[in-house]
């Protein structure tokens, strides 16, 4: 086991147990939004402690676009039945054929965006009205202005500018029929604090994010993995490329990072001399400046 700063983890670790039990206690409902990827993998090892040694009170909610990494779904259903947990999965492809969302046509086409119409579909379905999830501040300009508790008009738009506020640790889930919360519990983590944190928990994470051996093509500077998925343009050739994954999401959009790291202890040394944040290789946030930020307003996670 790796031994880190243990207050500085204790002291995040103690902060996200609370909002998650004040969730638990302020809402009727609530779920928690698992995508698969190792801020959702802590939310879940974070879930387990909260409660223990009752099971997650809330069930899991995977949005499945179809076009998940296969390492995922693989280790998305082995977590399941080892916490024990209630799975919900909405479908994407569900949403297509229910002519809800439209498929993207072209090179560049990719179903993340169109989760958002599913994510809010599924909230209605099952009348969530708190739905935790994984995002951290750090991680990209729009995420920065979130508070613990987010919260949602009867659309499930977000309005960063008219948002609670949270002195001494007091969260506000006071709402209207129709309305919701998002609830962030990780917002004070690091990119490196969840890294170390999986090292000191010493948490099992699905293996794309090691190093290894995988046919990728270069596409306006992000490393993307071949599948029936992603058409090639006629210039581009696949080639075996050694890369792990620093963010886990739909493979039309997720890059890969050239990289040796194969243990938590090497992950650990690449991030904090990285000069490029984990998000910095989704292509989807690179469709505008605002890109993040106008899919949070429509109800992204």
């Amino acid at each position: 086991m790796i031994q880190y700063n243990l207050n500085h983890l204790r002291i995040l670790e103690s902060e996200a147990i609370y909002v998650i039990r004040e969730t638990a206690a302020q809402f009727e409902r609530p779920a928690l939004l698992f995508s698969g990827g190792k801020d959702s993998i802590v939310m879940v090892h974070l879930a387990r402690k909260a409660f223990y040694p009752a099971r997650i009170p809330f069930p899991l909610v995977h949005i499945d676009t179809g076009h998940n990494f296969p390492e995922t779904i693989v280790f998305r259903d082995w977590l399941v039945e080892d916490a024990g947990a209630q799975l919900i999965v909405g479908s994407v492809q569900e949403s297509i054929d229910a002519g809800r969302v439209t498929e993207e046509k072209g090179i560049n086409a990719s179903r993340n965006m169109l989760q958002t119409v599913t994510l809010l579909d599924t909230i209605e379905q099952y009348k969530f009205d708190a739905c935790l999830g994984g995002a951290r501040r750090d991680e990209e300009k729009a995420r920065a202005k979130e508070r613990f508790f987010s919260h949602r008009d009867d659309f499930g738009q977000w309005d960063p500018k008219n948002q609670r506020p949270e002195l001494w640790n007091l969260l506000n889930g006071k709402k209207r029929v129709g309305e919701h919360f998002r609830v962030f519990p990780l917002s004070n983590w690091t990119e490196m604090d969840v890294w170390m944190y999986i090292a000191q928990e010493n948490l099992r994470i699905p293996s794309i994010y090691f190093s290894h051996d995988r046919e990728c093509v270069v596409r306006d500077g992000v490393i993307l993995a071949t599948s029936d998925f992603i058409p090639l343009k006629p210039t581009e050739k696949p080639e075996m490329m050694h890369v792990r994954y620093r963010t886990v999401g739909d493979m039309t959009c997720t890059g890969a990072v050239m990289s040796n790291a194969n243990t938590l202890a090497e992950i650990i040394s690449e991030v904090a001399s990285s000069r490029v944040t984990e998000r910095g290789t989704r292509s989807d946030d690179k469709r505008s400046e605002t890109a993040m930020e106008d899919r949070k307003k429509q109800g992204y996670f």
